[in-house]
């Protein structure tokens, strides 16, 4: 445990020697960035790009709060169980090693509902547009060249007009988008297109209003969730910090002392260890429940 207390050490100095002027902080996220790039597939590459210029992705300076937060919590919780040194520095060590993966959850959320509302604004409008143009293509223009939307779903909605065009048919387009955003809104208001399109209905705006109003339904339902979800998530770390502290409580009842003698006992360590990872695996899979599908209905 010596030896990695030194190392970690060590990489700690050397750190902030070769990054004379930087900080700390900063050469992590910047180390963390290259990561990212060097090894994540295109589609997240993308989605850190978006989220980026957007100013949702973890500032140098949350990053350093996420590293004091989870290894300061780790270092307390684990010395209150061990009160060991080495133990506690490699619980807190572990704990810092998830703030990447953290924040790749928090990327992913802002991604899911930044999509959201732009598939929503595209839905909306493209309805409007279709009242008044009576074609799917023209009402596609209209929603790009209204400025409403931006990449990727302006992209693709631009790819989805040049296939109308080659193609001869809307056919190939609606399958494409929705392939790309499998939203229930998304397929509903294709299907309708296409039932127009093809059926050759004279009078459309009353099944245009009912599917307007279909989609306010299903919206209202995914920002509900979202409050659900924030809500619960609140809830949620509250009772796994409470999870965490019931061995204090035991010591409160035992006594320091008799506590202090039980832990010498090498399979109360192994319980104590079982305890740590089985609430850590519990609040990671409760933190991904929370982040992932927002805003998918």
């Amino acid at each position: 445990m010596e030896l990695v207390l030194w190392l970690i050490i060590a990489i700690f100095v050397l750190a902030y020697r070769y990054n004379t002027g930087d900080n700390v902080y900063k050469f992590f996220a910047d180390t963390v960035s290259n990561v990212y790039n060097t090894y994540a597939p295109y589609s997240f590459k993308e989605v850190r790009q978006k989220t980026k210029e957007l100013g949702f992705e973890y500032t140098a300076r949350q990053y350093a709060t996420q590293i004091a937060m989870f290894g300061g919590a780790a270092g307390f919780i684990s010395f209150m169980y061990f009160y060991s040194i080495p133990i506690t520095i490699l619980y807190a060590v572990i704990a810092i090693l998830f703030v990447p993966y953290i924040a790749y959850l928090n990327t992913m959320r802002k991604y899911s509902e930044y999509i959201f509302e732009q598939v929503q604004v595209y839905t909306t409008n493209t309805i409007m547009e279709f009242g008044t143009t009576q074609s799917f293509v023209k009402a596609l223009e209209g929603v790009c060249s209204s400025g409403i939307l931006e990449d990727p779903v302006l992209r693709d909605v631009k790819r989805m007009i040049k296939m109308a065009y080659d193609n001869g048919t809307i056919d190939q387009s609606i399958e494409f988008f929705n392939d790309a955003y499998p939203y229930y809104m998304v397929k509903n208001m294709h299907q309708l297109f296409l039932q127009i399109t093809k059926e050759g209905a004279r009078d459309s705006g009353e099944a245009l209003e009912l599917m307007s109003m279909d989609i306010d339904a299903l919206v209202e339902g995914v920002y509900r969730d979202r409050m659900d979800r924030q809500q619960f998530h609140k809830k949620f770390l509250t009772f796994g910090i409470v999870l965490f502290l019931l061995v204090m409580v035991i010591q409160l009842l035992f006594g320091r002392a008799s506590y202090m003698n039980l832990i010498k006992e090498w399979y109360v360590q192994l319980i104590l260890h079982a305890i740590i990872v089985v609430n850590s695996v519990f609040l990671i899979k409760g933190e991904k429940y929370y982040n992932e599908d927002v805003g998918v209905e």
